[in-house]
């Protein structure tokens, strides 16, 4: 268990003055009316078969059932959506925000160009592809590919969409806040993957605006503690690589204004190891159905890792991603 956070705030990233919030809570209502409705208003509901495995009341939202399985829709389609049609876009991904970029963009007939590491997760590649995108495989891991990208989108005069530093990706996740907070009791803790940011601190910032004593934990990949560490010690913290089958938080080159945005939006921060991720993603495939990639398992993982801890509260874990290969399933969920 790590410290409480009043041990390791983000004091030394900004004066102690709080600036003006980067997330704005009127551009996360908004949200709700501009992003495309697959992505919106997604199942969450009580999970019993899981609570009596594990002691608490569980409410599970899914954000899988749509046309990319992920989340990230959310945010790709409210950013997309302001943007002219002459726009050329190029990001960096794991997988799940590229997806959701090209969904958003070939709906609005916009050209975008999306770098990758050859080590990306090749069923995601191709639908990044399939979707329209222009994909380009550069350098080991994400952090890497993201580097690529803004070369070539500074040397093109394209615009680049830097997941989690642009407000809008973290404002469109934020609408997942609203949903969850329609519950008809209040959480005592949502548990939410950490990759970049977006996800964590979008739902965070609305949920701490409404329901202040809910507690937002983060959980990470131990083999890329990256995020957890620079919000611990209040200063970015940087690793030369990563090691875990949780490549989409794989991050080793924190943002500097992710982690300003996390300082009064998120209580803690958890790592849990890929062994741990593995036995929630069976335990959720095989007790719900439920196929959910290695982020998307990270919030039940940190409940099997500290079961004392949440023991008859009310939680609320997100499903945010349910991308696996065939090879994959065949590794993880037997």
């Amino acid at each position: 268990m790590i410290p409480n956070k009043s041990d390791f705030k983000a004091k030394n990233l900004t004066s102690p003055a709080r600036q003006a919030h980067r997330l704005k809570l009127h551009h996360i209502e908004q949200a709700t009316k501009i992003i495309d409705p697959v992505f919106l208003n997604t199942p969450q509901y009580r999970c019993e078969p899981l609570e009596q495995l594990l002691g608490c009341r569980l409410v599970i939202k899914v954000e899988t059932l749509n046309p990319i399985r992920s989340f990230k829709g959310r945010g790709a389609s409210y950013f997309v959506s302001r943007l002219p049609k002459d726009a050329v876009l190029v990001c960096a991904s794991a997988g799940n925000l590229g997806q959701a970029m090209a969904y958003a963009c070939r709906a609005k007939g916009i050209r975008i160009f999306v770098y990758a590491s050859v080590t990306a997760n090749p069923l995601k590649i191709e639908r990044m592809r399939s979707l329209g995108a222009e994909v380009r495989l550069c350098g080991e891991d994400f952090d890497a590919a993201k580097l690529a990208a803004r070369q070539f989108a500074t040397e093109n005069g394209f615009i680049l969409v830097e997941d989690s530093l642009e407000p809008a990706t973290g404002e469109g996740a934020g609408t997942i806040g609203i949903e969850l907070l329609k519950w008809s009791e209040p959480f005592h803790a949502i548990l939410v993957a950490l990759g970049n940011g977006a996800l964590l601190t979008g739902i965070g910032r609305w949920v701490k605006a409404h329901a202040p004593q809910t507690q937002m934990i983060g959980v990470a990949a131990a083999g890329a503690p990256a995020m957890a560490e620079s919000w611990r010690e209040g200063r970015v913290i940087e690793h030369p690589g990563i090691n875990t089958i949780a490549d989409g938080i794989g991050v080793r080159i924190p943002i500097p204004e992710v982690l300003e945005d996390m300082r009064d939006t998120v209580d803690d921060v958890v790592l849990v190891d890929d062994q741990s991720i593995i036995d929630a993603m069976k335990m959720l495939h095989q007790q719900l159905g439920l196929v959910a990639e290695p982020s998307g398992a990270v919030g039940l993982a940190a409940i099997l890792n500290d079961r004392e801890r949440f023991k008859d509260k009310l939680i609320a874990i997100v499903i945010c991603g349910g991308n696996l290969t065939i090879e994959q399933m065949h590794q993880w969920l037997k």
